[in-house]
């Protein structure tokens, strides 16, 4: 069971990559929030594809028996938010992201650097 926030952050953004999400980023809230370590942002351009993301997100954490405490806009699909404590994945329908733009919005964070989505 992996329970480092970084690991955490690393095997979500790992199910991420798997079902092709674009322009997969992390920040690192640590120093600048208390609402979690880090965020992971990514996107895709429909909705089937938003679901695709989140459910990996969500099933890639139950196999190493992390909990998912929560999973929110799953059936609308233009952010969906899938909360692991620590972590906190965002995973917008393109347009969404644009427009919300939480890279500016938490723009004091530092980005970290991931293995994926490169």
């Amino acid at each position: 069971m992996k329970n480092n926030p970084l690991e955490i952050l690393e095997l979500a953004a790992e199910a991420c990559d798997d079902k092709r999400a674009e322009d997969i980023i992390a920040l690192d809230l640590a120093q600048v929030s208390l609402v979690a370590d880090y965020f992971l942002i990514c996107h895709a351009t429909n909705e089937r594809q938003v679901q695709a993301i989140a459910r990996a997100i969500k099933d890639k954490m139950e196999e190493e028996n992390i909990s998912v405490r929560r999973l929110e806009g799953f059936d609308q699909a233009r952010w969906v938010l899938v909360d692991l404590g620590d972590v906190v994945c965002h995973v917008f329908h393109k347009d969404e992201r644009q427009y919300y733009n939480l890279e500016r919005l938490w723009g004091d964070a530092a980005h970290v650097p991931l293995e994926v989505g490169q």
